[in-house]
């Protein structure tokens, strides 16, 4: 396992903010394009304070139509399918 850990910073109707532990720039850029494209997010970001020893911190914020947690819901959702659709294509490339 990672280790990840996801601490809730900040919550309200319209934003979150959440700490991620055992993460890098990798999650964190996946998830922010992800979310910028779903049309209720109003924002969306992150920001290491500092590389060598602070966590992620993403913010989402939200339009109104849904709660920021739904849309971060459904942007991990998204980017597992788009993992596992990328593991069946490469198995199908190297079995060549």
């Amino acid at each position: 396992m990672l280790g990840l850990k996801v601490n809730v910073l900040k919550i309200t109707q319209n934003e979150l903010k959440i700490e991620v532990e055992g993460v890098g720039h990798t999650l964190c850029n996946l998830l922010q394009k992800e979310l910028l494209e779903d049309k209720d997010v109003d924002l969306a970001g992150y920001d290491i304070p500092h590389p060598l020893a602070s966590n992620p911190v993403i913010y989402v914020r939200t339009k109104g139509q849904t709660t920021p947690k739904e849309a971060l819901l459904r942007a991990v959702m998204k980017l597992l399918e788009v993992g596992e659709e990328f593991g069946k294509e490469l198995e199908k490339a190297l079995k060549t």
